[in-house]
């Protein structure tokens, strides 16, 4: 564990060069760590999603938790993610532009093992899983309780046009999911469909669901927090990071 860290709120490229604030924590280590971006839920940029980056840099990550609702502002966090839930949330274009642009700004530092992956929580969990499939270079993604990965055709948007679900063809990397069986978005027939849909692709997954949790078990400001499952789940993220994060580019290649 790496007690010694900085956090603090910076500045960073996103989605067609826009500058974007981001929430950066790194532990204080003089060997390479690989990066991880945070993506929040959809209540917003809020403390627990900090705490949860904070947690991945005690772990041993260079975490960056973008905000993807900054042009929404300026004002509160709680402000800012009404009114982008308002106008249907962050485009998933500028999602993946704005990831690629902390995924650039992780692999810049010095600190750097050159490996990056993406952890997602609610709707950060679908984006995680469309990062996966779309970003040009990400080494793992995790998909906690990510809702709307299935979807009717009616519920498309402006901002959503295409399903997650019909993206699992083009997955770059493995993929993580966790899930709490008693979940209404996702429900265990849509968890069902998407591990189907990545059995059929032949794509590299891992999912772990727990009976007794709902949406949001892993925060302990809600209601929904389940100590005992959250406690796995968070195991079964680390073991899956230090799996597939904790070596050099070149080192995977042999």
């Amino acid at each position: 564990m790496y007690e010694g860290m900085i956090a603090e709120t910076i500045g960073i490229a996103g989605h067609n060069g826009d500058i974007i604030e981001a929430y950066y924590a790194r532990p204080i280590v003089a060997t390479p760590v690989p990066g991880v971006i945070v993506l929040h839920h959809m209540p917003g940029w809020d403390e627990w999603s900090k705490e949860a980056t904070r947690k991945l840099a005690y772990h041993g990550y260079a975490a960056i938790c973008p905000h993807l609702f900054s042009r929404f502002g300026p004002g509160r966090w709680d402000d800012v993610a009404a009114a982008a839930r308002a106008r249907g949330g962050a485009p998933d274009a500028q999602v993946v532009g704005d990831a690629e642009g902390a995924a650039t700004f992780l692999r810049a530092q010095p600190i750097s093992n050159g490996r990056v992956g993406a952890i997602g929580f609610c709707s950060g969990g679908r984006q995680a899983y469309m990062l996966a499939c779309r970003m040009r270079a990400l080494d793992a993604a995790v998909d906690c309780w990510g809702g709307r990965v299935v979807v009717r055709p009616e519920e498309l948007t402006e901002q959503q046009p295409v399903p997650v679900i019909d993206m699992t063809r083009d997955m770059r990397c493995p993929l993580l999911g966790i899930f709490g069986n008693d979940d209404v978005n996702p429900d265990v027939a849509q968890v069902n469909r998407i591990e189907e849909e990545l059995r059929k692709y032949g794509k590299s997954y891992e999912f772990y669901r727990y009976d007794g949790a709902g949406h949001g078990f892993f925060a302990v400001d809600r209601p929904s927090y389940r100590p005992e499952q959250a406690v796995d789940g968070w195991k079964k993220v680390f073991a899956f990071f230090e799996k597939h994060l904790q070596t050099t580019p070149a080192e995977a290649r042999g």
